[in-house]
């Protein structure tokens, strides 16, 4: 990667400086993707469209205009994300011609502080998957290991990042997808608590889960798209007013960098879960290392202490109960009545058509997901299992904020084991699933998450842990994370 494009702040000294340009820039990421074709990151790239993008700026820029917060920087967009005028498909056959007829909010506050995008990216198929190995168009692999998988779903966001394709991107976060990547992919994964940013553009798969996240190799570049995207839309009643996130926040000093800065070396209340790190299926060198640096953070003076959450077995069977079924509801619209793909045999009674067209355009993972949803809603089952989860959620919930009374930070893994080998886990959905228990925690509760990149396995694979802090409380996580990024 090129020097001047490492961070967005040295970035824009060097545009200042007139010793980079941001022609230059895209032409530098365009090359990169052209020589790594191979990991399938991108399904759609706007060649043409971000030089000329690129062009006006350095124009407007060079005549004296002010630049955006974004100004210049590449970014590429998971295909979950409305982009108007450009194809969006959530990497699925049932969409795969479709084109956005409007742009999501995220999308149209990037555009409007001058950020250049500069592609679509692969994930999972309608974001269902923890490996990136469900998406119509391929699997997307692993840049620092091409037999591995990525992560999922957002594991085409991650690659671009982590393979330097561009400087940041957007994924969407369900259950850890934008966590759960980043960590398989050694760079930083925001998910921002629900109703931080706006969900409108953004396909839905379980609309009380479902947040837009960020991936990006500095929490001061994290902060910066954050700081662009988050805030209130008329289109979206579930974005909390006032939840604009900018150096004007609690807890944030005014002036360049204001929701990093902070006191030096602040002291914080960390909690752990006993239960997450004493869990069966977590890799014993990753429970080792974590234990180790937890250690050192209270040797330098943060509170650090194990509690007791019963609740952690629950977590993940309440997740996919809730989600399986808000997506067997979402999904009932692609039926190729009004758009995407439709069965070509014709003369078909209606019934027959729906059945055709969905289990063709829809992948497995797609398809199992959507009955195991439409059971858990079903007359004689509801209360059982859709009740049931919706109680454990709201237990969830309640624990989660009498823990926040007493500490700043929860700390968990990000997941249970480095990137496993393309083609281990596909036979086996249940261990699949199981991978996610250190991330749809933060789902379930809508609190802040983010997955730092501080280590790296013997096998050669990296790996972090996973922060969260309560609800809306963004600029302490990020000022959490700096400080721990640079000790």
């Amino acid at each position: 990667m090129g020097l001047n494009f490492h961070s967005i702040e040295a970035y824009h000294v060097a545009l200042k400086a007139g010793t980079t340009s941001c022609e230059q820039a895209v032409a530098h990421y365009l090359a990169a993707i052209g020589r790594q074709k191979d990991l399938n990151a991108y399904l759609r790239v706007y060649s043409d469209e971000a030089l000329d993008k690129a062009r006006q700026l350095d124009r407007r820029r060079k005549a004296g205009e002010p630049m955006g917060k974004l100004h210049g920087v590449v970014v590429g967009i998971k295909d979950v994300i409305a982009y108007k005028g450009h194809g969006l498909t959530a990497a699925s056959r049932i969409l795969e011609n479709y084109v956005s007829i409007y742009n999501a909010t995220a999308v149209e506050k990037l555009l409007a502080e001058e950020a250049i995008i500069i592609g679509a990216l692969n994930c999972d198929e309608f974001a269902m998957g923890s490996s990136n190995e469900n998406s119509a168009f391929g699997n997307v692999l692993n840049a620092r290991d091409k037999g591995r998988v990525p992560g999922g779903s957002s594991g085409g966001s991650a690659v671009a990042v982590q393979a330097g394709l561009c400087m940041v991107s957007l994924g969407s976060d369900t259950g850890g997808s934008v966590r759960q990547p980043a960590d398989f992919c050694g760079i930083l994964g925001l998910k921002p608590t629900y109703g931080r940013v706006s969900r409108y553009g953004l396909i839905a798969y379980a609309s009380s889960f479902d947040v837009i996240g960020i991936f990006g190799r500095t929490v001061a570049d994290v902060a910066s798209v954050l700081e662009v995207i988050s805030g209130e839309d008329e289109f979206d009643s579930t974005v909390k007013r006032g939840s604009t996130l900018s150096p004007d926040a609690p807890g944030a000093a005014s002036g360049p960098g204001g929701l990093l800065n902070q006191p030096a070396n602040r002291s914080y209340r960390i909690a752990y879960f006993k239960e997450a790190l004493e869990h069966p299926g977590l890799d014993p060198e990753i429970q080792t290392t974590i234990l180790d640096r937890l250690a050192e953070w209270k040797a330098a003076g943060h509170t650090v202490e194990a509690i007791d959450f019963e609740l952690l077995d629950y977590i993940v069977p309440a997740y996919y109960v809730l989600t399986t079924a808000e997506a067997s509801s979402n999904l009932a619209r692609f039926d190729g009545v009004r758009y995407g793909y439709r069965t070509p045999v014709t003369d078909l009674e209606l019934t027959e058509f729906y059945k055709r067209t969905r289990s063709h355009g829809f992948g497995k993972e797609v398809q199992r997901r959507i009955l195991l949803g439409t059971f858990v809603l079903s007359a004689g089952y509801y209360d059982a299992y859709f009740t049931k989860a919706q109680q454990v959620r709201q237990l969830v919930v309640e624990r989660t904020e009498l823990i926040f009374k007493d500490f700043d930070i929860i700390i968990l893994p990000t997941a249970p084991s480095t990137a496993w080998r393309i083609g281990e886990k596909t036979d086996d959905p249940i261990s699949m699933y199981l991978a996610d228990i250190y991330t749809v925690y933060a789902n379930l509760t809508g609190i802040p998450g983010i997955s730092l990149p501080l280590f790296v396995h013997t096998n050669g694979m990296p790996f972090g842990l996973q922060a969260m802090t309560s609800r809306f409380n963004e600029v302490n996580l990020l000022q959490f994370s700096n400080q721990m990024m640079q000790q």
